[in-house]
Order: C-alpha cells, then structure tokens, then sequence
C-alpha cells in the first residue's frame, strides 16, 4: 500500500542534480504547506542519492514560505559520503524563487549504539489517546487541512490556554491513513503539533519557522508517537521552541529545536 504522505512527498528526477514535486494543500496550516512536510519533500531527492536510510539530523532554513498546489523544483548534492554518516544539501524552488535550504546528515539506524545510551527525559504520564483532545477542536483561530492527514489528540490539560497559561504543548500524533511512524516522519511530527506559545497567549494563528534543527537516535516503533514542546523564549517577535518525541513503547526516537516568528494579527488575517 502507498500512503498518503509518501505520494505527496515524492520526488522525480529530471536532470542531473535536480527534480520535481507537486506540493498539495492537504498538509497546509492556514493558507501554507506544513513546514515539516517542506522538509520532508526537500529530503526525498538525498534519499534517492543516499547509501544511508535515515536522516540523523536535519536543518532546514525557511527563506520564504512554501506555495500549495505548485510545481516545486528541487536540488540535491552529496557533500560526503563516509561508510557511517552521508552528508548532503538540497533546496527546495518554486516560480523560480527558492523557499527552503536543508542541510542533513544520513546513517544507518538498525544497529544497537555501542556504548549504551543517556536519556534524561522519559516520556510524559499521558491519557491515552481516545481520551485526549482531537487538535481539530483547539481554538488556534486559523485553518488546519493537515488535520486530515495526521490525527493529532492534546492531552486534556493543554487544550486551551485558559487551563495551561504555559507555552507548553503535550499530544499524540500518527497518520490519519494507517502508515506507520518512521525516520523521515519525525521531520513533520516535529513541526505538526500546535505552537507551544497557544497555551499562554490562545489564539496564535500561523506560527512560521525561521529554523528547524531535528536529530534522530533511533528508529520508532509502530503505533501512535507522544511529543512534548515547549516554547522556552519569546523575543521580539521571535521564540524558541525544543521538542521531544517518543514512541509508543516510551522509547524517546527524536528531538528538535526551532527558531519561528510570532506574527502580529494583521499579518495573520
């Protein structure tokens, strides 16, 4: 079976060097493609390069956003290519105006690490998720058509800002169509969740990123993932925000780190 976010992220190469995309509105946040599955687009050309199967970790800088509905073009180039870790570059174009620059590094996650492993942070004490919150009734005051590709539930206490007055969201996420969390899904997981700074401030409308940086440790177990994010600074306009994923065993997979702007109401309308 093909799902709905490897035919919407797929890529076909039409020249040495370079391919192309059709990006959908079904992943947008308010007029925008999720900018998690820009990345996630952006990457599928390394990985038709790439000896390596997994993203370890990904930086992505936001130039301009994304267009939903258009031709995208795409560039990759292997920078190194070593017998653990490939290193590569690519970009993300469209109407001759380049949106997106990724920067990755790749490996090979289905060995053991050999020096055992440190994790300081275990999953959060979540309902499960039928009780939990469908994001669909979070009152982020804007659009969300990715709604119908991924079911994302908030655990009940981070629902509205009124019961939080953190910038702190709690949540589970998955494929609304049944494909199974993987390397490349922890690009948009990292970035599907509502912005962290709803549960102080309410309704935020389009939160854009700047910068999102995610590491990947290991590969994730089948079934629904739990992040954890929180906005840890807000200045000027801008805030910073760091996630954690787990998967459903409670095994943490990855971690991210993101600059985004806070835009003013009149810029949201």
């Amino acid at each position: 079976m093909t799902y709905q976010f490897d035919l919407e992220t797929a890529a076909e190469q039409t020249a040495d060097g370079r391919w192309k995309a059709l990006l959908t509105d079904c992943w947008n946040i308010g007029d925008f493609p999720n900018g998690g599955y820009l990345v996630a687009s952006t990457l599928q050309p390394i990985r038709q390069l790439c000896s390596h199967p997994d993203p370890i970790s990904v930086t992505a800088h936001f130039l301009r956003p994304g267009a939903a509905g258009t031709r995208a073009d795409l560039t990759a180039s292997i920078l190194r290519a070593g017998r653990s870790v490939t290193t590569a570059r690519a970009g993300l174009s469209q109407k001759g105006t380049k949106r997106l620059e990724v920067l990755a590094a790749f490996g090979c996650l289905d060995s053991a690490p050999g020096h055992g492993q440190v994790v300081t942070e275990t999953m959060p004490d979540m309902p499960p998720p039928e009780d939990c919150v469908s994001r669909s009734g979070l009152e982020q005051g804007i659009e969300l058509k990715i709604r119908d590709r991924v079911d994302m539930r908030v655990h009940p206490e981070y629902a509205t800002a009124t019961t939080l007055g953190q910038a702190e969201t709690i949540g589970w996420i998955r494929f609304a169509d049944g494909r199974e969390p993987d390397t490349l899904s922890a690009v948009l997981f990292a970035d599907a969740f509502p912005p962290p700074i709803f549960g102080l401030l309410g309704q935020v409308g389009w939160v854009p990123t700047i910068e999102l940086t995610v590491h990947v440790r290991q590969r994730p177990a089948p079934g629904w993932v739990c992040g954890r994010f929180v906005t840890e600074d807000l200045h000027a306009g801008r805030m910073i925000e760091s996630g954690t994923l787990w998967d459903s065993t409670g095994a943490l997979f990855a971690r991210s780190r993101q600059l985004a702007m806070l835009l003013p109401e009149v810029e949201q309308s």
